[in-house]
């Protein structure tokens, strides 16, 4: 009985340390944050990777750039998901879109390896019934989601790698292209002045864009189903066929209807370790955390004060959207009946 007393004591003095670490991270700046309360009817939430530049390093043209690609990315999701469509349809084009934009580090954006080749990587997760499939390391997958997706509809497995997860791809008509497809000088660029370690001439974008370079969505449908996706070129200058937290499920994408949906960005090792995703899930489900309340005590306190930068899109199955994240920008935006915002940094 004095144990039982003992260990009841214990318990109850962790969780009043959790809510109260957790009532604190909410004193922060909500404006891009925001929780309304009301049920909307549907909801997508998106990001095109975090840290990537620097306000004074960005044009004004590059700004319109990104804030017009992150716009038609909504503008598809919503479209499905107003007109009573699926969430896994809906994050699966709406992360097609931006796979085919050279401006994001996926698909046809994909960073180079220190071999001059693509490697690719994605995830997708469907919260209702907790499935998902991924691929990792692809290099002739025109839309790695839609790969992802054919693992997670047509197989038995979560996650296929390399040239056995193209071939199961092609079988299921996935569309393949050949390797030159990938290529844009930008990338390219970036990759010399890396690897020459030329640091008079490596910007602050070649630096970041080694670790945070990803896209991802998340959508809540009117059935109330919630789905998560992820998709990425990796690390610039990466070697010996790494991969990141984008194609692990629970570290970079994580859905579960009972709580929430996630997608990160950020410096990948450190999001697997934490299982981050996940993480944020578990805060939610253990605690009763709201979205904002959770991702700002994983993103902006424990991967902070462990130096792991990057951030997170949330959204629960009421609608509500969080976007936290602990480096100088993170482009992302959310739309939802009769409101959105599209985000590039802080303000």
């Amino acid at each position: 009985m004095i144990r039982m007393q003992q260990y009841s004591g214990t318990l109850l003095a962790v969780c009043i340390v959790l809510m109260f670490t957790i009532q604190s991270c909410t004193q922060m700046d909500k404006k891009d944050n925001p929780v309304k309360g009301s049920n909307a009817p549907y909801a997508m939430v998106i990001h095109g990777g975090a840290g990537t530049l620097l306000k004074d390093k960005m044009t004004e043209q590059q700004k319109t750039d990104y804030i017009k690609a992150l716009n038609a990315a909504l503008d598809i999701g919503e479209r499905i998901l107003a007109d009573g469509g699926t969430s896994l349809d809906a994050v699966e084009n709406t992360i097609r879109y931006m796979e085919d934009s050279p401006l994001f580090n996926a698909g046809k954006g994909a960073v180079f390896t220190n071999a001059g080749t693509n490697e690719m990587d994605a995830s997708i997760m469907i919260g209702s019934d907790l499935q998902a499939g991924a691929i990792g390391g692809v290099g002739r997958i025109k839309n790695p989601i839609s790969g992802a997706r054919a693992v997670l509809e047509h197989s038995e497995h979560v996650m296929m790698v390399g040239i056995g997860a193209e071939t199961f791809a092609e079988r299921q008509n996935v569309t393949l292209v050949d390797s030159s497809y990938f290529f844009t000088q930008r990338r390219w660029d970036s990759l010399q002045r890396i690897k020459n370690k030329e640091t008079t001439e490596l910007s602050e974008s070649d630096d970041l864009d080694k670790k945070h370079g990803t896209v991802g969505a998340v959508a809540l449908d009117k059935e109330g189903n919630i789905v998560a996706g992820t998709s990425t070129g990796g690390m610039t200058n990466k070697r010996y066929n790494r991969i990141g937290d984008s194609p692990i499920i629970g570290a970079g994408t994580y859905a579960n209807n009972k709580t929430c949906g996630v997608s990160c960005t950020g410096h990948g090792e450190f999001f697997i370790r934490y299982a981050v995703a996940h993480d944020i899930s578990s805060v939610m489900e253990y605690t009763g955390a709201s979205v904002v309340e959770a991702g700002d005590l994983v993103i902006n306190n424990k991967l902070k004060d462990i130096g792991a930068t990057g951030g997170a899109i949330i959204l629960d199955n009421k609608g509500n959207v969080a976007m936290p994240f602990n480096t100088s920008g993170m482009y992302r935006g959310y739309t939802k009946p009769g409101e959105r915002v599209v985000k590039i940094f802080e303000d």
